[in-house]
């Protein structure tokens, strides 16, 4: 019994939209496997998942696939990219190679993969590994001196504002002899008055 056709639309049920996404993905792949080998044909396969995830496929080799793109844009006349993306591309693959190589070199700092380096290679990186250990322990000595400097700035700091204060205290005190609240005037004894009588 074959098959009935299904209407094509979109699937609403997220879950049975991700299960038919994943099984047609993976025969449409296989199916351009299939024609690259039975017909000796050059296929590029790109696709991109509503998650944003990408596969692809390029055979006979993934080389290929800058050549198939060049080969689409002279038989369509579609311009894919010009010089600058072409610059911007290169720029890109050598700085890809700096970086591959700056990594194998912190692994041969770290000690790892060493085996594949010459005598001279060794001693180049023996060399930089004890002058960088030169320049932490000299770091490292200066600490102890720049803390000294800043315990005798904040020392002498202490002391200034110490005399403020008390040149400020003095001060205050002062003004607080030189100006008395009240003043009391003692008057000379009298008789009174009222005992003659």
């Amino acid at each position: 019994m074959g098959r009935g056709k299904i209407e094509i639309k979109r699937i609403e049920n997220t879950s049975n939209r991700q299960v038919t996404y994943s099984k047609r993905k993976n025969g449409i792949i296989k199916k351009a496997k299939e024609i690259t080998v039975l017909c000796d044909a050059n296929v590029s396969l790109v696709i991109y998942g509503s998650s944003g995830k990408m596969y692809e496929y390029c055979a006979p080799k993934p080389s290929i696939l800058i050549d198939m793109l060049d080969k689409y844009q002279r038989l369509s006349g579609n311009k894919l990219w010009d010089a600058k993306h072409e610059n911007r591309q290169n720029e890109i693959d050598r700085i890809k190679k700096e970086n591959e190589s700056m990594q194998i070199e912190l692994r041969h700092l770290k000690g790892e993969d060493i085996t594949s380096l010459t005598y001279e290679e060794l001693i180049g990186y023996e060399d930089a590994l004890e002058n960088g250990l030169t320049n932490i322990r000299d770091k490292k000595d200066e600490i102890p001196k720049i803390m000294k400097k800043r315990e005798q700035f904040l020392e002498d700091e202490n002391k200034h504002l110490m005399l403020l204060v008390q040149q400020s205290e003095m001060a205050a005190m002062g003004e607080y002899q030189n100006h008395e609240p009240f003043s009391f005037r003692v008057q000379p004894m009298q008789p009174n008055l009222h005992e003659r009588m």
